[in-house]
């Protein structure tokens, strides 16, 4: 069998996989992606489609930025439904006040762009979802970006096909890697670099950098409304105080404490759970609530009902929609790495990286990561 040629071999199919085939393209190098699918079906599509600069640290801030930057080019190279929304963290307490105005006095590359705390009649002007009986203010950020991530996902692999001369090879899993020559499912390849972004798929490819990192899957549970009336939008994707304890963007404030504490005793099943809830819309109109947290190598593949109740209780506390009737319920699985890691890149041997661990970031963050890690090597 003759075996084909590229100059750099990406496997997955995922965000991860399709920033790396992007950066790599972009800078003139012959790019091969392998999809063990017919089509991307983990969790880059089972996610609200949210780009979120504003939830991530301060260190990784500015590569959301840049992450954003890169989304928005490609996507307007498509047909693909978004919109650059910003976002409202509700605070209906006083404690949830405090969380967000330390992060704004404390954290200036968020308030350099654009982040501000607005009143509840700001907030009405902006959402007819947001519920503004006792709301005392928001949060409001310009930065984010609301996508439908099945839509978004394929249209993106279909531009590097098209404008990148990316080869795309879907149905091919990749089963060993021993440079120069790339074994998959599908034939071999010849490649001079591999960049590995397996997503939960921790055992096949290098499984020693995986056991080493004390990554685990997390699984979470996720909620999907019917259409809502025509010409209804959501305006900027909700959250509210839950969120605060979520994201690593308000990790360092102190007024977390009395917060958590406030949760702990009101809202033991959400904090059992790692519920936040999070509100996004979709390209048809309909609208993405969720999610739960449970951290481990191996779930259970049923999903528990109980926890989506504990997600649609909290979200009826801070917003309401025209339609609120679900139309589907799923799960999704994305690799989380111990101890707040914000990424995993490894170097298992010469000519090949492993790329992995973004959490629930991935559609934020793996833009600007392909970039700085394209840049270093």
């Amino acid at each position: 069998m003759t075996t084909r040629r590229t100059d750099v071999a990406v496997v997955g199919g995922g965000i991860v996989g399709i920033a790396s085939a992007y950066a790599a393209a972009r800078r003139g190098h012959r790019v091969t992606l392998f999809e063990r699918d017919e089509r991307a079906v983990g969790a880059s599509i089972r996610n609200f489609g949210l780009l979120w600069p504003i939830g991530q640290a301060a260190d990784v801030y500015p590569r959301a930025l840049r992450g954003r930057e890169i989304w928005l080019d490609l996507l307007k190279r498509t047909d693909a439904w978004y919109a650059e929304s910003g976002s409202l963290h509700l605070a209906q307490h006083a404690d949830e006040q405090d969380v967000l105005e330390e992060f704004l006095a404390t954290t200036p590359a968020a308030v350099e762009n654009g982040a501000r705390m607005i009143s509840p009649a700001e907030v009405a002007k902006r959402s007819d979802t947001a519920r503004t009986d006792g709301l005392r203010g928001a949060l409001w950020s310009p930065t984010e970006v609301n996508v439908d991530p099945r839509q978004a996902i394929p249209a993106i692999t279909d531009l590097l096909a098209r404008e990148f001369r990316v080869e795309v090879v879907h149905g091919a899993a990749v089963r060993g890697i021993t440079l120069p020559t790339v074994s998959t499912t599908a034939g071999d390849w010849s490649a001079e670099r591999v960049v590995v972004c397996s997503g939960n798929e921790f055992q096949t490819l290098y499984p020693e950098v995986y056991a080493a990192s004390g990554i685990l899957h997390c699984k979470l549970q996720m909620l999907r409304t019917v259409r809502q009336p025509a010409g209804w939008t959501l305006g900027p994707p909700l959250c509210a105080g839950l969120t605060l304890l979520h994201y690593k963007s308000f990790a360092h404030c102190t007024s977390l404490a009395p917060l958590r504490e406030r949760f702990a005793a009101q809202l033991p099943e959400q904090l059992a759970h790692g519920v936040h809830v999070l509100v996004s819309q979709t390209a048809d109109g309909q609208v993405t609530i969720g999610d739960s947290h449970d951290y481990r190598m191996t779930h259970d593949p049923f999903d528990n009902e109980s926890v989506n109740q504990t997600i649609l209780d909290y979200f009826a506390t801070f917003a309401a929609l025209p339609r609120p009737e679900i139309a589907e319920r799923w799960h999704g699985v994305y690799p989380s790495l111990p101890d707040g890691g914000v990424d995993l890149v490894a170097y298992p041997e010469p000519g090949v990286t492993v790329v992995n661990g973004l959490g629930g970031a991935g559609m934020t963050l793996s833009f600007g990561l392909a970039e700085d890690i394209l840049a270093d090597r």
